[in-house]
């Protein structure tokens, strides 16, 4: 197994201090897979004190942000390096966060690592490496498994449970059974996680390569139920009158295409990610069966976007994101029929100035909804999507939609009308913007005539 000669550095400088220094974690699970990244994780003797003082004049910087757990992150050379003092962190089962006292040995500290793949070590600079719980065993049989009990280390920290699905989504390993069932037993322990800790280790699950393995552990062991209740409420029951497709499984094939397209284009994309999953949320609560028989979810998209508002409020996403993404979930619908010919030029204007700097992931989102089984209709829905694309580009090169403002500005507004700064001022300007998308530009003379005649009917 290479390791970084970074690495051997450091493990020198701690043995000439008579400290242990180890590579731990996820570092040396990477190098086993060939995965060498730039983060390095080591556990250490040293307490964070001793830590410091080995870093400086060392690292080309320190930081202390991880102090009370027993960390110090150090850069070096373009390496990110991150060291804890052996320790041994629990929950009380009441409280929402980690106490942590530090441990004595590389054993103890291991034993309390999350999973076998992250319980190995390599010892610096000499390289020994310690395996006490079967690491490299799960690592080859690409297994998620536990270094004890699993109901010992999720009452350790019930994020852990979480933690599993998303290393099944990152690095495609099964589950070992007995932690999927300590997953299912145990699921009700996540809620004792604080919203932020819970957010960061699911965005990391729908990053994943394989976010789909991730979302259906979540839904299956009830996890998803401590903070996402939305999604397993997808699963909509068919009855023999009403059959329709199951909006769980369109759901999960929709972000499965949405990965694909952010994949391709630099990289995922949490905000579209997101949005694919959220897209359809309001169908539970919109669904309707009409007399004939017939399966209807009538402004679900609506209804959609104020529940994924208050969802990710919940999770405590960045107002950025929960904006972005709730724009996304209102708009998914606005496209279907677009290929019955009704879209007129100030349809497509809207579209553009609706959708704002949000349409770039708006055209993936509703291309990822086409989700039909039916190669002709996916073809010809595929198509339509293109020619409004296309349409898009011709509207642009002869207007500039992506300012879209009235043809007037608001001192026009005042000198022509003749009125001061004011709620009239506002509501001309909304009315010359309306014309604007409407009917196009329109010259200085035509916005001042279309101005008078507004001014004539409503003041």
């Amino acid at each position: 197994m290479r390791v970084s000669p970074i690495a051997d550095e450091l493990g020198r400088r701690f043995a000439a201090a008579e400290h242990e220094l180890h590579l731990v974690g996820g570092s040396v699970r990477d190098a086993l897979l060939g995965r060498l990244g730039d983060d390095l994780d080591f556990c250490t003797d040293a307490h964070p004190d001793q830590t410091l003082a080995l870093l400086k004049g060392w690292a080309e910087a320190t930081w202390e942000t991880g102090r009370e757990f027993g960390t110090i992150g150090a850069q070096k050379h373009g390496l990110r390096l991150e060291v804890t003092t052996y320790r041994a962190e629990a929950y009380d089962g009441v409280s929402r966060n980690p106490s942590v006292r530090y441990g004595t040995s590389l054993e103890d500290d291991l034993l309390r690592r999350d999973f076998t793949v992250n319980a190995m070590a390599v010892s610096l600079p000499e390289h020994r490496f310690t395996d006490p719980f079967g690491g490299l065993d799960d690592l080859a049989a690409r297994r998620i498994g536990t270094p004890g009990k699993p109901s010992l280390s999720f009452g350790d920290d019930p994020l852990r449970m979480l933690r599993a699905a998303r290393f099944a989504a990152q690095l495609r390993f099964a589950i070992d059974p007995a932690v999927r069932q300590a997953m299912t037993q145990m699921s009700g322990d996540l809620s004792r996680i604080t919203a932020e800790r819970i957010r960061d280790e699911f965005s990391k699950l729908l990053l994943a390569e394989d976010p789909l393995t991730g979302l259906r552990l979540l839904v299956d062991t009830g996890l998803a139920d401590i903070f996402l209740p939305e999604l397993a409420g997808l699963r909509l029951e068919i009855d023999e009158h009403a059959q329709h497709k199951d909006v769980y499984e369109h759901t999960l094939k929709v972000v499965s295409n949405a990965a694909g397209f952010d994949t391709a284009d630099g990289g995922p994309d949490l905000v579209l990610r997101l949005a694919a999953l959220l897209h359809d949320i309001g169908k539970p609560a919109t669904k309707a069966v009409g007399a004939d028989g017939g399966v209807s979810f009538h402004h679900h998209e609506l209804v959609g976007a104020r529940m994924a508002k208050a969802r990710l409020k919940a999770l405590k996403y960045p107002n950025d994101i929960v904006k972005a993404v709730t724009k996304l979930v209102s708009l998914h619908l606005r496209f279907y029929g677009y290929g019955r010919g009704e879209w007129t030029d100030s349809a497509v204007r809207r579209y553009v100035t609706d959708a704002e700097e949000q349409l770039a992931r708006l055209h993936k989102l509703t291309r990822s909804d086409c989700t039909t089984r039916n190669r002709r209709k996916a073809l010809q829905l595929a198509s339509d999507y293109d020619a409004l694309e296309a349409r898009i580009d011709r509207i642009r090169e002869e207007e500039d939609l992506a300012r879209v403002r009235p043809d007037l500005d608001g001192n026009a507004i005042m000198e022509l009308l003749g009125v001061p700064p004011g709620p009239i001022v506002g509501k001309a300007w909304q009315y010359l913007k309306e014309l604007r998308l409407e009917r196009g530009p329109l010259s200085p003379e035509q916005a001042q005539e279309e101005l008078r005649r507004w001014a004539d009917e409503n003041l």
